[in-house]
């Protein structure tokens, strides 16, 4: 008996494009370090698209239309210095609502401050120069820059991640949580 046969009757094209250049309210899902083969260094950061607000009036355009949607934006190191710049970090910072004179000791600090907070991004759809090698059939990518980051205009955030580990790990730090014994593989 086989594992499986194909049958691409149900395959449709994905139909992705990148968001429509905008404004967006967005969570800042996840960020991680990361580096190319070559050894560029980035921060990246997951925003998505809130789905609390799919019925606001002023985002049918964009929440509403495009809830759930991921942009990734790289914050990369300077090759000059080995550093990020700290000055585009500051506009994320803001917009999250992070006091003023807050120290913060690492990057891991900077990414536990920014995770899982609600922001008002604006959003633009650009070519990818680095994708595009047909000038007349240019390949779009969203691009998303620290300054275009705010604060968000709907503090109330009910914001549904797609699985549930997502949705657990929005609980407050500091809450204990119980685990079934009984529902882990070892």
């Amino acid at each position: 008996m086989s594992f499986l046969t194909t049958d691409y009757s149900n395959v449709q094209p994905s139909g992705y494009e990148p968001l429509p250049t905008g404004e967006y309210e967005m969570i800042l899902a996840n960020a991680k370090e990361d580096a190319t083969p070559s050894g560029a260094e980035t921060l990246q950061i997951d925003l998505i698209v809130r789905n609390d607000l799919t019925n606001v009036p002023s985002l049918m355009a964009t929440n509403g239309k495009y809830a759930n949607r991921h942009v990734f934006m790289d914050n990369w190191k300077r090759k000059a210095t080995h550093q990020y710049d700290l000055d585009g970090f500051m506009h994320i910072l803001k917009a999250v609502g992070v006091p003023e004179g807050t120290s913060i000791n690492s990057v891991d600090d900077f990414i536990n401050l920014i995770t899982r907070k609600p922001v008002n991004v604006y959003v633009k759809k650009e070519v990818d120069t680095y994708k595009t090698t047909d000038q007349n059939n240019p390949v779009y990518r969203n691009s998303v820059a620290p300054w275009n980051f705010n604060i968000t205009k709907f503090k109330e955030v009910n914001h549904q991640f797609a699985n549930k580990q997502q949705n657990q790990s929005q609980q407050p730090q500091g809450n204990s949580v119980e685990f079934d014994e009984d529902s882990f593989p070892f």
